[in-house]
């Protein structure tokens, strides 16, 4: 019987790589805060002495950490550098960009993104449909948080503690007859926007326009941009449930390149 030659050097290094990854990603699972080496061995069908093994190199490097008492891992602080040296280098604007073009594309409409600066959101980027009647914004115009689909898609999506202090200091000015200024029922309907996960306004920021907007939610589960599909009220209008459904397939998307992930019921 001939013997099994071994495997090549290189396809070891890789395997090796790729179940280091495979333990790795076990930790942003939900519930998965800590874990144990029997737990992961289950998970990933390895033994318990190859598991040890890439758990020791994972906490040699800092990407895991062993309590002691437990036996159990949780994630080090190698994840948070990583972490916050990716959106330090992120441009939501080149990140953003195809998805706009694709939205727009789709629906005919105009797609814009918007950032935040302090209580009010800046339009960062649009792209506008081929046809006769469309909407267009002003790139670098910035308006506050209550009025508009893409501003209160921010303010709906902000810590508690950050959006009660935006309705309690802040002077709501009307910008249309229709900008919703009663602070109570600015209330209710961003709980309303935040459960369904899109804003939807008409004539509030702008006469004769509507639009839908969601957030883009990092890994802190805070709004880092919106964007938006607007044009013409009465088209808007006939259309919200497709053009939500397009604008939430790409803004979960995006989320999730920005590390967010959904937080889990109960």
């Amino acid at each position: 019987m001939e013997a099994t030659a071994p495997a090549p050097r290189g396809s070891r290094t890789l395997e090796g790589l790729e179940r280091a990854l495979d333990v790795l990603l076990l930790f942003t699972e939900p519930n998965a805060a800590s874990l144990g080496v029997s737990e992961i061995s289950r998970s990933l069908d390895l033994p318990k002495a190859v598991v040890h093994r890439i758990l020791t190199t994972l906490c040699s490097r800092d990407f895991l950490e062993l309590n002691e008492s437990t036996r159990r891992y949780t994630l080090g602080p190698s994840w948070l550098v990583m972490g916050s040296t990716y959106a330090q280098r992120v441009d939501v604007r080149d990140l953003a960009r195809d998805a706009l073009v694709r939205l727009s594309a789709q629906t005919s409409e105009t797609s814009t993104l918007s950032i935040r600066h302090g209580n009010h959101r800046v339009y960062l980027d649009q792209v506008t449909p081929r046809r006769e009647v469309i909407m267009s914004v002003e790139v670098g115009a910035r308006f506050p948080l209550h009025a508009g689909s893409s501003s209160k898609a921010f303010l709906a999506f902000l810590p508690p503690e950050d959006q009660e202090d935006y309705l309690h200091s802040v002077d709501l000015v009307a910008l249309t007859d229709q900008t919703v200024i009663d602070r109570r029922l600015l209330a209710e309907e961003l709980a309303a926007v935040r459960e369904r996960g899109y804003s939807v306004s008409f004539g509030e920021r702008q006469q004769g326009a509507g639009a839908i907007a969601a957030p883009l939610l990092d890994f802190e589960n805070r709004p880092a941009a919106v964007v938006s599909v607007c044009g013409p009220a009465a088209r808007i209008q006939g259309n919200v449930e497709a053009l939500a459904a397009a604008l939430l397939a790409e803004t979960r998307e995006l989320s999730a390149r920005l590390g967010h992930r959904p937080l889990q019921a109960g």
